[in-house]
């Protein structure tokens, strides 16, 4: 899945459905294929509807790269557990995530396609948060 580790962006999806996590995910790889890590979360910690912390921090370490990464929510609460999931990255790390203020899917997308060209992780969110404009 990840066979360019740290010279892509990284992609993280996080949902509280796990089938739309997931289902986002399958639609990023079919259209990227897999020069983009990529990884997701969905659900809270006992399957239900929900995100929780360490299930996002170890998407994150799934999708790491040096070249950073770039989550994509599609609730609040999936933005604030993903914002104390990178807290738990330290100070250097990170400053190599972004929360993108984008559509789940669509942003997903766009913004995977623009990582496998080997674009900035600061160019990977513009133009994935252009969809918002």
């Amino acid at each position: 899945m990840t066979p360019a580790r740290g010279a892509n962006v990284g992609i993280v999806i996080v949902s509280h459905s796990p089938l739309v996590a997931q289902g986002a995910a399958d639609m990023v790889r079919q259209m990227v294929g897999g020069c983009v890590p990529l990884a997701w979360s969905g659900g809270n910690v006992e399957g239900g509807l929900g995100t929780h912390v360490a299930g996002i921090l170890a998407a994150i370490e799934q999708a790491w790269s040096e070249a950073g990464v770039a989550i994509f929510v599609d609730l609040g609460g999936a933005e604030t557990n993903s914002e104390m999931a990178v807290e738990r990255l330290g100070p250097a790390r990170a400053a190599k995530v972004a929360i993108c203020n984008a559509p789940l899917v669509e942003g997903a997308v766009v913004a995977a396609a623009e990582a496998s060209g080997g674009s900035s992780l600061a160019r990977v969110v513009a133009t994935a948060e252009e969809l918002s404009a």
